[in-house]
């Protein structure tokens, strides 16, 4: 049927398609429940729902297509850009779909600090990611496990009675609520630069006690789009980090975590997730990706500035997933 959701099976000696589920319309209104299975409209990988967030949108973007009407008209270099309430969701990525995107989007968005004395320890957790309500392609299946993850069982049990037929269990309830304070997305930023579009998501992730000072850490996880047609690639990245304490720190390098994407029509988008610590409670982050154009031209893209804040509510960090 023309509305069947299609993978490739894991065959060496050819590409054998096989139906996994059938689409469904994408929602216009409200949320998507706990339980949704979706295929990621940008990265292609099926994934399943296991709760949403409220953020708060701040979009830079005023002489884009893709403007809101309710954009404050002074646009870039005013002061205030107003945040917009939007939904985000945490998801299960499918671990057969990891190795084919491995090139375009990095599969552990989650981390934390590691909860013992080496203060620059992170814990990963692979296959979770934060996906945008427009991501999400839904789709229904009758298959009782229909994503492959290590988590998938723990958290969500089938239930054929209910829409969609995956609810939470009491473990995933749990764990969301003892890891609520580094999970939380609360702040998305947004900007368009010649038509590519740089999205940053910052995460508190806690303090540290290092040599009598206090460590402040954060991620964040960025979102590179080429909304045009032509082929691009990132060549630099150019970052001013400022402290609460006063200090301004510049970074340059090449590329951004060793790699130096191309971002085309087939493959426009890019996402990955970097760490930076403080030794104040609060401080922003700005600067430029350099992109360099087919003909050897380069331009920079702006990334938009975000503030690194502390959780007010300071609680030890996890050590990892425990049961």
């Amino acid at each position: 049927p023309p509305n069947s959701l299609s993978a490739p099976r894991n065959r060496p000696e050819g590409k054998v398609l096989e139906t996994v589920g059938v689409f469904e319309a994408p929602k216009q209104h409200g949320k998507y429940e706990t339980g949704q299975l979706f295929l990621h409209s940008v990265f292609g990988y099926r994934g399943i729902v296991l709760f949403p967030w409220q953020a708060r949108l701040y979009d830079r973007d005023v002489a884009s297509p893709v403007t809101e009407k309710s954009e404050n008209a002074a646009g870039h270099g005013s002061k205030e850009v107003k945040g917009k309430t939007h939904t985000y969701y945490q998801v299960l990525i499918d671990a057969r779909d990891c190795p084919h995107i491995s090139q375009r989007s990095q599969t552990e968005a989650v981390t934390f600090l590691a909860n013992h004395d080496d203060s620059r320890a992170l814990y990963a957790i692979p296959g979770l990611d934060y996906v945008s309500h427009e991501d999400i392609l839904p789709y229904s299946s009758t298959d009782q496990v229909p994503i492959q993850h290590e988590l998938f069982e723990r958290f969500l049990m089938y239930d054929q009675t209910k829409v969609p037929p995956f609810v939470a269990r009491d473990t995933l309830c749990a764990w969301q609520e003892k890891n609520h304070p580094w999970l939380e997305l609360s702040d998305v930023h947004r900007e368009t630069t010649e038509n590519i579009r740089v999205t940053v998501i910052p995460f508190y992730m806690g303090m540290r006690e290092a040599q009598n000072s206090h460590v402040y850490w954060w991620r964040y996880c960025i979102r590179l789009e080429n909304l045009d047609s032509e082929v691009v690639q990132l060549r630099e990245r150019h970052w001013r980090i400022f402290s609460l304490s006063g200090t301004l720190e510049t970074v340059r390098g090449r590329g951004v975590v060793g790699r130096e994407p191309v971002l085309s029509k087939e493959q426009p988008a890019f996402q990955y997730s970097s760490h930076v610590s403080l030794q104040a409670s609060s401080g922003h982050m700005w600067g430029t990706f350099r992109f360099e154009r087919p003909d050897g031209s380069h331009f920079d893209v702006r990334i938009p500035p975000f503030s690194l804040e502390s959780n007010k509510d300071e609680k030890t960090p996890p050590s990892g997933l425990h049961w």
